[in-house]
């Protein structure tokens, strides 16, 4: 089992929360995991991308390589085409829909979705609507775990325990804000496919 993952965004969106919970589900599943440093800038609207892999041979190099990553993950649709050199032909697209736009040439969402939906394995969700709905626009990133959940190597209930103790010293209110947002994301893929 191999697992090449890209999570990218921009800063503030979670991306490092994300790559915590997919690295330590990998633990504690007993799966080797590298995860490169967050590159990019790490302050609010900047660009952020990780690179994680997982599998169940050693992982030599925490970089993913040109063509083979299998899943490109982003909390922003622009910041995902910027990665689409690195997906191999069967890998997975998934985004969030709503845009953050921080340069004044942002391009153009319809088109920016347009090119998205030419991959066949693509998936578009409206994780802020859904974060909101939980509670919190800010747990965007966890509904985009949910969304990519059945992508991943890992058990859901593994995931949630993963989520919830990565949440509990902000309360028992966060924490179900984050499951809930998990399960509206997940729920989400479900009701399209």
């Amino acid at each position: 089992m191999k697992k090449d993952i890209i999570i990218s965004g921009v800063g503030g969106q979670g991306i490092l929360t994300i790559s915590a919970v997919l690295d330590t589900a990998a633990l504690e599943s007993g799966f080797n995991v590298k995860q490169s440093e967050v590159h990019g800038m790490s302050q609010r609207g900047g660009a952020v991308q990780a690179h994680v892999r997982i599998a169940d041979t050693p992982v030599y190099s925490d970089l993913i390589p040109k063509g083979k990553a299998d899943l490109i993950l982003s909390v922003e649709p622009m910041e995902l085409l910027r990665y689409l050199p690195y997906l191999h032909n069967d890998g997975y697209l998934v985004t969030d829909i709503n845009p953050f736009k921080n340069i004044a040439d942002y391009p153009d969402e319809t088109a920016l979705k347009a090119q998205i939906e030419k991959f066949p394995n693509h998936r578009i969700v409206d994780a802020r609507s859904l974060a909101k709905k939980a509670g919190n626009f800010r747990a965007a990133n966890i509904v985009m775990i949910g969304a990519v959940s059945d992508l991943l190597p890992f058990e859901d209930t593994l995931l949630k325990k993963v989520i919830a103790d990565l949440f509990k010293r902000k309360g028992d209110r966060i924490v179900q804000m984050n499951l809930d947002a998990y399960e509206l994301g997940k729920n989400a893929i479900s009701e399209k496919v």
